[in-house]
């Protein structure tokens, strides 16, 4: 498992894939009795994929996580390829269209929040972010004059540039200032750093420290980070957000099944409505493909300029 941690580092995989791939690749060697993969080959892989598809249903996205990681395992760390699998069971891809929310609905589960977790919540909703490049965004990635939010190591290492919505200004300046006031105490107290991506620790010694650097969602807690142990203020998490959706969506009498990400659905469909060229919303959101893109398309195609014959009896 360290070698599979070093071969992931060295390739700059994000963390999330890491430990993706250490999961699934525990979960082989233990679907086979805890033998040692270098003892094991391609009809072993095969049988847990098949496995996991026929005995535990799992869906498609989740099975070819599962084969990714195994090929990595075989192909990077071990260097034994796996070669052609001819004996595998794909898990059929079902291509389903996202919940996503109306502006009505969107406005009543922000009226039910307050706070960080509010402003959060319209900053996804306002800019297309993915809920780990809102609580991973840097100070200096917020440019009030452009009305630009600038992502960096997005999903697939991507950088890109999205909206910054007029009407956050004044919210987020706000709150800034209070970040401001919290890294000014932290570097009172001896403390004061942001972790920092990479060797740029290394690279640029003083950065950490630097307000600019600092997380524009500051984690309540000091940690210790690097080699030094110094104490340094993390992002918030994932589950901050997260909860705070779920219990202000029940709060407004919501019954779809929407998560904190149906604001980025949200964000895209809404935008398409209102004339927004498809090719536009693939940049704001990073979307690699514009197949990906397309189906926001059939969210609001479905329903666009038909008239159910019973509206006319």
């Amino acid at each position: 498992m360290d070698q599979v941690s070093i071969v992931c580092r060295r390739r700059h995989f994000s963390p999330r894939t890491e430990d993706s791939y250490r999961y699934w690749i525990r979960q082989f060697i233990y679907f086979n009795g805890k033998r040692h993969p270098n003892t094991l080959g391609g009809a072993e892989v095969e049988a847990y994929l098949n496995h996991l598809a026929v005995v535990r249903h799992v869906a498609a996205s989740t099975q070819t996580q599962a084969l990714n990681a195994l090929v990595f395992l075989y192909d990077s760390v071990l260097q034994k390829p796996l070669g052609e699998l001819t004996d595998l069971k794909r898990v059929q891809q079902r291509h389903r269209v996202p919940v996503v929310l109306t502006r009505e609905e969107v406005k009543a589960v922000l009226d039910q929040m307050t706070g960080v977790p509010r402003l959060m919540a319209e900053l996804i909703y306002g800019a297309g972010l993915r809920v780990g490049e809102c609580v991973t965004l840097r100070v200096k990635d917020v440019d009030f004059s452009a009305g630009a939010l600038n992502i960096r190591n997005g999903k697939g290492g991507k950088d890109r540039t999205t909206l910054l919505p007029q009407l956050l200004h004044a919210p987020l300046s706000q709150h800034l200032l209070r970040v401001a006031e919290l890294h000014k105490r932290d570097l009172s107290h001896g403390a004061g750093l942001a972790p920092m991506p990479s060797a740029l620790a290394r690279k640029y010694p003083s950065a950490s420290s630097s307000f600019g650097w600092q997380f524009v969602f500051p984690s309540t807690v000091l940690r210790p980070w690097g080699e030094g142990g110094r104490l340094a203020r993390w992002h918030t998490s994932d589950s901050t957000i997260q909860r705070a959706f779920r219990d202000a969506k029940n709060r407004a009498g919501i019954h779809k099944h929407a998560s904190v990400h149906t604001l980025r659905h949200s964000f895209a469909t809404h935008l398409l409505a209102s004339g927004t060229d498809i090719r536009t919303i693939q940049l704001l959101l990073g979307h690699r493909s514009l197949q990906t893109t397309m189906i926001y398309t059939h969210v609001i195609q479905v329903t666009k300029s038909v008239t159910s014959p019973f509206d006319s009896l």
